[in-house]
């Protein structure tokens, strides 16, 4: 059984940085697209970014890109994202997902097979 333990969210001041982690067990972590969403009250889970099988390709939001680097250390099988930059619209619940299908990188949320609990993510202005 594959299971996805996300960490690292808080409380930070708007400009301020936040590290997020994703622990896989169950299957190593090479095997999948993994990726980030996020959602808040009302609204619909959103893609933030992924990262391919291999790892050599990596997938942005255009809100995000340029402030947030998804990256992975395959040895402690372990997804991250180095958020820097916070804004307010930032705060929401992030949620870690992964792929089992690894033609492409998906952006879709009901692409993704298996996900974590969520953390969450609070930036004051």
């Amino acid at each position: 059984q594959v299971q996805l333990v996300e960490s690292g969210g808080g409380l930070v001041q708007a400009g301020g940085s936040l590290r997020l982690a994703c622990e896989v067990s169950g299957r190593t972590i090479s095997r999948y697209t993994m990726g980030w969403f996020r959602q808040v009250p009302g609204k619909e889970r959103e893609f933030v970014a992924a990262i391919s099988w291999s790892g050599a390709s990596t997938y942005y939001a255009d809100s995000v890109q340029g402030r947030f680097t998804i990256s992975r250390d395959v040895a402690k099988n372990t997804l991250y994202l180095q958020m820097t930059s916070l804004k307010p619209e930032d705060t929401a619940v992030y949620y870690c997902a992964a792929d089992t299908k690894i033609l492409r990188v998906a952006v879709e949320r009901n692409e993704y097979d298996y996900w974590g609990q969520g953390t969450q993510v609070t930036v004051s202005s």
